[in-house]
């Protein structure tokens, strides 16, 4: 079985449209409820969104594609594994 990840159903990762959260709220927001995520999810979906940035002509778009692509792929990867996938 795939390694599987909880994480914050509500929790705003690195997103730069989020305003920035202080460190009493995302304490709340750890404490809250949490949704698994297995490694096998994250691979699929971060495959569809490079084959649907393969398919799009708007460089804006692509970079919006690859932003939203690496941070699922840290939902439940480390920075150091993705020498190990490439």
């Amino acid at each position: 079985m795939p390694p599987i990840i909880s994480v914050p159903q509500d929790f705003p990762y690195d997103n730069p449209n989020s305003p920035e959260l202080e460190a009493d709220e995302v304490s709340e927001m750890m404490d809250g409820e949490y949704e698994e995520i297995s490694t096998e999810e994250v691979d699929r979906v971060v495959a569809a969104l490079e084959l649907l940035s393969g398919s799009i002509a708007s460089e804006t778009i692509k970079s919006i594609l690859e932003g939203a692509s690496n941070e699922i792929y840290y939902l439940v990867y480390e920075d150091d594994g993705l020498s190990e996938a490439a």
